[in-house]
């Protein structure tokens, strides 16, 4: 390498500006080359160092000495005499940089150098884009699939690779090389191999940042996104308020026709969203969570954060939801614990057994037997008397409230 040479400049500039590694970092690369080059050409216990002109890049080696009376290692001590002729002020026990010249810095040595600068380089890229991206962590980023290995999707984001492990795919997405992907940035940390940057289509923060880029309103603060409930690639609950009294939150996130919600279930491949009115009040909150079931009670226990809700015995399964879904994602919305019953389960046995058989007689009608009549007709005086009794039970109550 010689630092006369015209192109060297030239270098260093394309270096710049294709690494996005600063001018300081490539000279201290380049420096760094020279002296474990150097080094070669000295005893093992030699102390060497290196300083470099950064405008002309021309650079001189030294040894680093100790002064000493009576020399014993002539690669570490020199003669008190002769330090004095380099420094008059120095003493016994100084530290002196002497100029030398390697004895042989040929092509080896050139090689060596390269080398190092080789990877000094692929160290600085790696810092800086171990520094950029641990700066955007929680963002939404955009790359392009290169390829697909052992499930894991790679993904080629600006100068760097990212991954999303098979752990952070929804169910419902497949992916090929090519394809445009969106991403929550779950996490960047070093590895020896580089950064490792950890993208994920699973956080419910993915859904935070599409509803973020698809309603300017949450952009803007006027309406804030207060919980997020997901179940990747089946179902997420979203609940949101208002900051203005006159902008409605759920019908800005639905849009006009439903076009920006359409567009963030696109995004996730088909993922139902319901997106869910907040509320500072609890029994407001479980009610709106819980929609489209209707609700005939609910109790809260606020001491141990527990909500029981009593629906109509034939909305029981729509508000619980299939396998439990609905229930169980109003629940994590809310950090409640949610228990749903059915006004039947609370009517007492024979109100249940009532309810049974005449749900088994409706099933024998659609399919098309004859159900018994003594059974149809038993089922149906015990709801009379379930039902009469809850009316009586509802009629003592008012009276006593209105004695009271």
């Amino acid at each position: 390498m010689d630092p006369k040479d015209p192109n060297l400049q030239a270098i260093l500039q394309q270096l710049q500006a294709e690494k996005s590694i600063d001018r300081d970092t490539l000279l201290e690369a380049i420096r760094s080359a020279i002296e474990t080059a150097a080094r070669k050409s000295f005893p093992a216990n030699a102390t060497i160092t290196v300083d470099m002109d950064p405008r002309t890049l021309a650079f001189q080696v030294f040894e680093i000495r100790t002064v000493v009376e009576e020399v014993e290692d002539h690669a570490k001590e020199m003669a008190l005499d002769e330090a004095t002729s380099l420094n008059p002020d120095a003493q016994v026990g100084d530290m002196l940089k002497v100029p030398t010249e390697p004895k042989d810095f040929g092509r080896i040595a050139a090689q060596t150098a390269k080398q190092v600068i080789i990877q000094k380089i692929k160290d600085a890229e790696r810092e800086n884009v171990y520094d950029e991206f641990k700066k955007r962590e929680g963002e939404l980023v955009t790359g392009v699939v290169k390829r697909v290995s052992h499930g894991n999707v790679i993904v080629s984001v600006g100068r760097a690779e990212a991954i999303l492990p098979v752990r952070e795919q929804s169910p419902r997405e497949n992916f090929k090389p090519g394809d445009r992907i969106r991403a929550h940035l779950l996490e960047v940390e070093k590895s020896p191999r580089g950064p490792q940057i950890v993208l994920s289509r699973t956080s419910p923060e993915l859904v935070r940042a599409l509803f973020d880029l698809e309603v300017p309103e949450i952009y803007d603060g006027t309406i804030s996104i207060r919980g997020i409930a997901r179940e990747p690639g089946s179902r997420t609950k979203i609940a949101v308020s208002s900051n203005d009294p006159n902008v409605d939150e759920v019908g800005a996130c639905v849009g006009m026709k439903g076009s920006r919600v359409r567009a963030v279930v696109e995004e996730l491949c088909g993922e139902k969203i319901d997106i869910v009115r907040w509320s500072d009040d609890p029994v407001e909150l479980c009610g709106n969570a819980l929609n489209p079931a209707d609700i005939l009670d609910i109790t809260v226990d606020e001491s141990a954060k527990s909500i029981l809700v009593i629906v109509p015995h034939d909305q029981l399964s729509l508000a619980i939801g299939k396998r439990g879904q609905n229930a169980r994602l109003a629940s994590k919305l809310m950090g409640w614990n949610i228990d749903i019953k059915s006004d039947v389960e609370l009517a007492g046995p024979e109100a249940q057994e009532a309810v049974r058989e005449a749900e088994q007689a409706l099933r024998g009608q659609q399919e098309g037997g004859a159900p018994d009549a003594g059974t149809s007709e038993r089922a149906a005086a015990l709801s009379d008397e379930a039902t009469a009794g809850e009316l009586a039970e509802d009629s003592a109550r008012g009276q006593e409230e209105g004695a009271g």
